[in-house]
């Protein structure tokens, strides 16, 4: 499982989300060997006023944040990272140094979904990749 939240300015991100979305999940998809039915993705547009970080990232500024189950290697970790940065600076414009991203794994017990606990769920793809 893997739950994206990406949050940026709404001028920057309004016309960007598809392109965003595309991207991060051919990231997912190629570091995470994960299916393309699986992608969930929401948009955290922010006013101005309402998202402050130093000047020096500009204004495409953008936080991607995923959580994801326990298990994948530090390899795979680090080609979604590089592939992330990589793909949204192609398909959506917004250069690295505008852009952070945070993995956050977490044992399945801790998930629920679709009325069942995380660890009971039948996933039909690998975590361990």
């Amino acid at each position: 499982m893997a739950q994206v939240v990406v949050y940026g300015r709404r001028a920057a991100l309004r016309d960007r989300r598809g392109a965003l979305s595309h991207a991060i999940h051919g990231a997912v998809m190629l570091a995470l060997d994960y299916p393309p039915e699986k992608r969930f993705h929401r948009f955290v547009l922010l006013d101005d006023e309402d998202f402050v970080y130093p000047d020096d990232r500009g204004p495409d500024y953008t936080i991607i944040e995923i959580s994801l189950f326990e298990g994948r290697t530090e390899a795979a970790r680090r080609l979604l990272i590089s592939e992330l940065f990589a793909r949204v600076e192609r398909e959506a414009g917004i250069a690295p140094h505008s852009l952070e991203i945070t993995l956050t794994e977490t044992p399945r017990v801790n998930w629920g979904i679709r009325g069942t606990n995380g660890a009971d769920l039948g996933l039909g793809y690998r975590v361990d990749v």
